[in-house]
């Protein structure tokens, strides 16, 4: 899917915000400035946020939960995570276990990386950037948006 500015790119985020449910993962993988905090961002205003979501590039994790949102989120960037094992302490399967996770940079997970995972690529290509994806089984009825 050819996304060419960042306002498709978060209508993207938008039209997966009523699929998501607890328990999913949405991992976003792309170079820096591909458009993964847009898509995140898209999915977060898809899901009730009313305000500028900020990156979690410094904090890392950032919850959002009801009433702010129908279903609570949270918004992970691992870019600065060095080690897999550094993961264990942002305590992630807690987060999912009630919610849905949004995970920036989720090749720093390595292997742990969840096998439903929905993957979303981002890639530059021209002034705008190109989507593609893996569906796992869970999401095959839900992801593309028909």
């Amino acid at each position: 899917m050819d996304l060419p500015d960042a306002a498709a790119t978060e209508a993207v985020g938008r039209a997966l915000a009523p699929r998501l449910r607890a328990g999913d993962v949405v991992a976003l993988f792309g170079d820096l400035g591909a458009g993964k905090t847009a898509l995140a961002r898209g999915v977060l205003a898809g899901l009730g946020l009313l305000g500028e979501a900020p990156s979690p590039s410094f904090a890392i994790v950032q919850p959002y939960a009801p009433p702010e949102l129908r279903l609570p989120v949270a918004h992970v960037d691992l870019y600065r995570i060095e080690d897999p094992a550094e993961v264990e302490a942002l305590a992630l399967a807690e987060y999912r276990a009630d919610g849905a996770l949004l995970v920036e940079w989720p090749e720093r997970l390595g292997a742990s990386l969840w096998s439903d995972a929905l993957r979303l690529h981002l890639a530059p290509l021209g002034a705008g950037r190109r989507l593609t994806w893996e569906t796992p089984a869970p999401w095959e009825a839900r992801w593309p948006p028909r």
